[in-house]
């Protein structure tokens, strides 16, 4: 049986997904502030201190679960949605980038699972979003998430928004793959993460892809995105700020008119 709130939900979309979350009389879903898109009459919205489960106890306990929200770089509220008439009723949050939205169902993933800061987007009341501290050194200043990390703990649904394509991949006992540091999502809590140096001077050099690996270790499933937000982000502040090859040179805005820039 489970203790968290056990709704039905619906993914649409392709590129720039949307999730419908129904809920029963009085069955609840929490969610980042800021992902919110539209609902039905029925549903009722309140904004709360704290990750929204309910389990806190007291008001040291509220502040200790905003604070830990905070370090995460979160808002130290979040919003509950809940349905407060009888019969279904239907309320959607949108990603907040083009990615996927993938669901988790706690339960059947030994009710713990750790994802990069900014991944949580909305989840069945009951589940917690707490933090996660990386134990090892190397892997808090050189694996790409830092020292700290989103924890999703309960038994009841919760969905985490990425970048580009997910790909979901189970690794077995001592089953090891080595990962671009940004393109971490999710793993379970039995996955060791740890970080490992670019072999090669050259490749150090110019490779290009950095000076670490991310090494995941089985057993555990782990789920990777193929475009993190901070490489596009860097893509898109590369071209609005570059100069064009041409400029300053002979050919002036000849160059840009035959790649199909404007003047």
């Amino acid at each position: 049986m489970r203790r968290d709130h056990e709704i039905d939900y619906r993914i649409h979309g392709e590129e720039m997904q949307c999730v419908e979350i129904e809920l029963d009389s009085q069955e609840t879903v929490i969610a980042e502030s800021g992902s919110f898109m539209f609902m039905d009459d029925g549903i009722e919205m309140a904004t709360v201190f704290g990750d929204g489960s309910g389990r806190a106890q007291g008001f040291f306990g509220k502040v200790l679960t905003a604070g830990k929200r905070l370090l995460t770089g979160e808002s130290l509220f979040m919003t509950t949605f809940t349905n407060t008439v009888p019969g279904k009723q239907r309320v959607t949050f949108a990603a907040p980038y083009a990615g996927k939205i993938v669901a988790l169902d706690l339960m059947q993933l030994n009710g713990k699972v750790i994802c990069q800061k900014d991944a949580f987007l909305c989840a069945a009341k009951g589940v917690q979003v707490g933090i996660e501290f990386q134990r090892k050194l190397g892997t808090g200043l050189f694996g790409g998430e830092g020292f700290i990390m989103q924890k999703l703990e309960g038994d009841g649904m919760a969905f985490v928004h990425a970048g580009g394509y997910i790909l979901e991949r189970e690794l077995g006992i001592g089953e090891t793959l080595r990962v671009d540091t940004g393109c971490i999502v999710a793993f379970t809590h039995r996955i060791d993460y740890d970080i490992q140096f670019v072999k090669g001077v050259r490749n150090m050099v110019f490779g290009g892809e950095g000076l670490f690996f991310a090494v995941l270790r089985g057993p555990g499933k782990v789920w990777l995105q193929s475009l993190p937000v901070s490489r596009l982000a860097a893509r898109i502040l590369q071209y609005g700020t570059a100069r064009g090859k041409e400029e300053g040179s002979i050919l002036g805005g000849l160059g840009n008119m035959l790649d199909g820039d404007r003047l």
